[in-house]
């Protein structure tokens, strides 16, 4: 197995704190190592769509229509067993007034999902890694992500570990294409009850945590 183990991040819902704003925020994180078994069908269905006359630069969930939609999901589905998803869950409501600027709530957020995450990389024998994230427009978003990413990392890798954190596209990596999928799914479960597309992806599931609820953590 490939040493180097790839994160990729995508997040659903907005920053919004206020009674307009959505009532969940979702971080996902899908780790995948080389080769991306995925990415194959992923390109060669991108061309099925051009050619079907379907302008198609790279697949955004919540914009691709109904087909498409379920044909990428076919796609993942049958790719599970390559990647493991997992999702941090935040019921904003429940966020304190302290904890609502980007500047701490993104970056703690992030740091609880790679908290759990990045030790399972390890121990599946992972001697690199490589987050990626969508490109962050914001700057000072961006730099909230960086230090959110680079916290969570130093805490948990060995001494002397590699790692990198880059801002890419989504149009660039079907990596982060298939995180905005997922994401979307988990999204849409939390946000409206629709679990049609969740449980087309549960197979990959690893770990789906509401941060604050109370009792048991929702770990798969």
């Amino acid at each position: 197995m490939n040493g180097c183990a790839y994160i990729f991040l995508d997040e659903a819902g907005n920053l919004d704190f206020s009674a307009s704003g959505t009532r969940w925020f979702v971080l996902t994180s899908v780790s995948m190592r080389r080769p991306f078994t995925a990415t194959g069908a992923l390109d060669a269905y991108k061309h099925d769509c051009l050619e079907y006359g379907l302008n198609t630069e790279y697949f955004h969930c919540a914009d691709d229509n109904k087909h498409v939609r379920g044909q990428v999901f076919d796609i993942i589905t049958q790719n599970m067993g390559d990647f493991r998803i997992d999702s941090l869950v935040v019921e904003k409501p429940k966020t304190g007034p302290a904890m609502q600027a980007d500047t701490r709530f993104y970056p703690e957020m992030l740091g609880y999902l790679l908290k759990y995450v990045v030790p399972k990389e390890i121990a599946a024998g992972a001697t690199e890694v490589i987050v990626i994230t969508d490109l962050i427009p914001v700057n000072k978003k961006r730099r909230a992500v960086e230090k959110g990413v680079q916290k969570a990392l130093a805490e948990m890798l060995p001494e002397g570990m590699h790692y990198r954190i880059l801002h890419h596209s989504s149009r660039s990596h079907f990596g982060l294409q298939v995180a905005d999928y997922c994401c979307w799914a988990v999204y849409r479960k939390w946000q409206s009850g629709e679990t049609a597309y969740h449980d087309r992806i549960a197979g990959g599931m690893r770990s789906e945590f509401e941060i604050f609820r109370t009792g048991k953590k929702a770990y798969y």
